[in-house]
Order: C-alpha cells, then structure tokens, then sequence
C-alpha cells in the first residue's frame, strides 16, 4: 500500500525482482522498511501481473505475494533502485529468465543502487556485475562470486558503490540503512 508521508524517500522508486522460493522476510522487510519512508515499492517477477510467488521460510512454504509488473515489459527508467531477495529457489529461478537478467544487467549499467542480500547476488554474476566488486552474500555463493571476478568478504553489508549486499536475515536491519543511504544521494 502507497503511504501518503512525507518520508525521506517520498518520490523514490523502487523495483523489487523475485519469484517462487524467495526467502519472504527478505521481500517483506526491506518493502515495508521502504515503504514506511515514502518510497514507491513494486514487485517485478518474471511471472504476470496478478500471479502468486510463493514466499518461504527458510525450507517452510509460507506466505504467497502477488506479482504488479512483468519483467519483461518494466521499464529500469522507471525505478531509482534494485531490491533482490535471496531464497535457495528464487535467484537460480532468475538466472534463467534472460528479461530478468538483462533486467538487472541494465540497472548496472544505469549506476543506479542494486540491493542484493543472501542468495540474491547470484544473478549479479549472470548480469555481468560482480567483477572487481567488494561484496558479500550467502556463504556458499562465495566460491562463484570469487570465480567471477568478484572480491568476497564476511561483513553484515558491504556498500560498493552503488551496489549493497548482505549475507543473511539477520543483516536486513543493516542492508534497510544502506538501501536509505544510497536512495539519499
């Protein structure tokens, strides 16, 4: 739900890109975190509008969200920053939706903020993004995200440049206040 306030975020825009397995306190949180700022928050899926994604608990199906725009037809004009949520299913998902992918890639390109967290840095790799990067993430995806170029590092978040990621549920606090200071700018 829009919220009429005058946060710091009033007029920001941002997209949040997920699908079926995502780890849902990492939708939810940073979301309502955003939200609660004034922010403009959109659930981008390579799913249509209207379709559920089935969130998770860690292994445990939970709560189900609905998709508002297709990948494929939104716009990264259109939005100030990039949310991806982690979740084992959802970014392997991703890594196969070329929409999604070029998605992010553009958003890269764009140097406009990326907010990765847990598994979600995986689809920085197919996207092109990580190489020479300081980042974090999920400790099992360190050995690819190295391979790719990237420098990995165990740290609640790590801010390099315009991209943020932190390795876990536990970091979302941390990685809300990054997200804020980047969208500041």
């Amino acid at each position: 739900m829009a919220q009429e306030n005058n946060g710091a975020l009033q007029g920001k825009r941002v997209a949040i890109l997920m699908t079926d397995g995502v780890e849902q306190v990492e939708y939810t949180e940073p979301r309502s975190f955003l939200e609660g700022q004034g922010a403009r928050v959109t659930l981008l899926s390579p799913k249509s509008p209207g379709d559920d994604i089935q969130g998770f608990d860690h292994l445990t199906p939970s709560q189900k969200f609905k998709v508002e725009i297709d990948v494929r037809t939104a716009q990264p004009g259109d939005f100030d920053a990039l949310v991806l949520p982690g979740g084992v299913a959802n970014p392997d998902q991703l890594r196969m939706s070329e929409e999604s992918i070029a998605f992010i890639r553009a958003f890269g390109l764009g140097n406009k903020p990326i907010a990765a967290i847990c598994h979600g840095p995986w689809t920085l790799i197919d996207a092109e993004l990580v190489t020479g990067r300081r980042l974090t993430s999920w400790p099992t995806l360190q050995v690819d995200l190295r391979n790719a170029g990237a420098e990995w590092t165990d740290e609640p978040v790590v801010v390099d440049g315009k991209l943020v990621t932190s390795r876990k549920p536990d970091d979302i606090p941390a990685f809300n206040q990054a997200i804020l200071a980047q969208l500041h700018h």
